[in-house]
């Protein structure tokens, strides 16, 4: 027997774009079931270690209203909850890490805890359920319609079939689309294909993908020895080196060609970029006395890019290879950072480096899921492309206008090393905004893709994949699953017709979703 759920917006996947589609309906009176592969909400703030990475204008504008409240939830929960220093205390825009990388960088606990109590009120009307541990396994559909996902206990193995008037895909792999047989692309497009500078010049490749990471949290306790148990696949990372790279991939040598930084440094040092400083969660200075015996920081560097091949749309012991092998990276990387790393003193490793499985919620340490950059991607009306968005292409008229825009965000196309074997660059892009056109499936009438799983491409990908874009994504794809339902209308229908795209945007307005950038000075 399996057990079933009946709602009006059914959101397959509880990372950052499915907590806000599953907030944006919920707000606008729609019935809603919300579920999560894991047992912990909130994707890339939570199971997956990775603090926000945001444009520079984050705290004035350039993300939604609830996003924002987010942020501010955050620091008001440190301030609330924690023992802070009186400056930190006063600070309006206090950073728990003050990282490197990010505005806000915080616990994972406490990216937890927050978008829980954003949920709670639906949660405990009963207008949000929250299925936890639970992945998609088989979608029934009806033509053009989902008319039901099957989803699988993770450690029960009970079936839990949900039955949703609209279906979001929010997993973070784009897993829907292949269950269900909507039309997605995967990997390197071809420039024959998308007319894109940096596109490949050959054919497409659908399995050259980002490659991910298996992030975890360490402190680092001067003169104690918290060595862990040499990982099997040890010797095989010591030893390994890409073509691309420079220096073995365990070194403190910046590992792709074009990178401007020379060097890399576990702490701040002189001509030295401080990797433990980078995407810091907790700067103890910042809290009193006694609080922390130590920093805590989460480990998403260039040294644990796990490039050997593809989690998906491959055969399911490849999958499950490369996920062990992402782990065995990432474990390797701590154990030569604990017995082998050169010291400026120099001697060798830091074998007070340890590992915090309380800040990730497991047992061995590591986050609950592994980082994954890109995802499968919807064929859509509309697909967002490199000469849509570059200064290259587009000069000073900025990004290219969208009509139908349903957000807007801002970061660097960033692609990390491929599963292809290429390196990956770091290359502008222009502020831009969400096209509805890229939220809608060629296809499929009422699935909505509502994290990185929309239509853009490979290229593309790497600037829409960030915190604050997939939560816009999530966040208007809920708004437009509600709005259809009310107005007996397609996502289709709003987007052709001005006077509902007008009225829909009208909509996103009002939510304090912002549709088009202010004039505003390069950085």
């Amino acid at each position: 027997m399996s057990r079933h759920y009946g709602c009006d917006v059914a959101v397959i996947g509880g990372g950052v774009g499915g907590c806000a589609a599953a907030l944006a309906a919920a707000e606008a009176g729609m019935r809603v079931v919300l579920t999560e592969e894991t047992d912990w909400i909130g994707g890339q703030f939570t199971s997956q270690a990775v603090p926000a990475d945001e444009h520079p204008w984050i705290e004035q504008f350039g993300c939604t209203r609830k996003y924002r409240e987010f942020r501010q939830r955050v620091r008001d929960y440190y301030k609330a909850n924690y023992p802070l220093t009186a400056e930190a205390m006063r600070n309006d825009r206090f950073n728990p890490g003050n990282a490197i990388v990010s505005r806000l960088s915080c616990d994972p606990r406490v990216a937890l805890s927050v978008l829980e109590s954003m949920l709670a009120p639906h949660v405990h009307s009963g207008r949000i359920t929250l299925l936890l541990d639970v992945r998609p396994i088989a979608a029934d559909t009806d033509g053009d319609a989902v008319r039901s996902v099957m989803l699988e206990h993770a450690e029960t193995g009970e079936r839990v079939i949900v039955e949703g008037r609209y279906v979001l895909d929010a997993t973070e792999c784009g897993d829907l689309l292949p269950l269900t047989g909507t039309e997605y692309v995967t990997g390197a497009e071809s420039r024959r294909d998308t007319g894109e500078p940096h596109a490949l010049e050959g054919d497409a490749e659908p399995l050259d993908i980002q490659s991910i990471t298996w992030c975890f949290a360490l402190d680092y306790r001067e003169g104690e020895d918290h060595t862990i148990e040499k990982p099997a696949a040890y010797e095989f990372w010591r030893g390994y080196q890409a073509p691309f790279q420079r220096d073995r991939m365990l070194s403190w040598t910046p590992l792709q060609t074009n990178e401007a930084v020379k060097r890399f440094s576990l702490f701040p040092e002189a001509g030295a970029f401080s990797l433990w400083n980078y995407r810091r969660i907790a700067d103890r200075t910042q809290f009193a006395p006694g609080t922390f015996d130590s920093d805590l920081t989460l480990v998403n560097w260039p040294q644990n890019d796990y490039w050997l091949g593809s989690v998906y749309d491959v055969p399911e012991e490849e999958r499950r290879r490369h996920l062990e092998g992402a782990r065995q990276l990432s474990l390797s990387l701590l154990y030569w950072l604990q017995t082998e790393a050169p010291r400026p003193d120099g001697g060798y490793g830091y074998p007070g480096l340890r590992l915090r499985g309380d800040v990730t919620g497991t047992a061995d340490g590591l986050a609950k899921a592994p980082y994954i950059r890109e995802s499968r991607r919807i064929r859509a009306e509309f697909t967002v492309k490199e000469q849509h968005i570059s200064p290259e292409v587009r000069g000073a008229n900025g990004a290219e206008p969208f009509p139908d825009s349903v957000g807007i965000g801002c970061y660097r196309i960033d692609l990390h090393p491929t599963t292809g074997g290429r390196e990956g660059f770091y290359i502008p892009s222009l502020p831009f905004q969400i096209p509805l056109g890229s939220l809608i499936p060629v296809r499929m009438d009422n699935l909505l893709p509502a994290c990185k799983n929309i239509g853009v491409t490979h290229l593309t990908n790497g600037c829409y994949r960030l915190h604050p874009v997939e939560w816009n994504i999530g966040e208007s794809a809920g708004a437009l699953a509600a709005y259809c339902l009310r107005r007996g209308v397609s996502p289709r229908r709003v987007r052709r017709e001005p006077s509902l795209l007008a009225d829909f945007q009208s909509e996103l307005a009002k939510r304090g979703v912002e549709l088009a950038w202010p004039a505003i000075r390069p950085v």
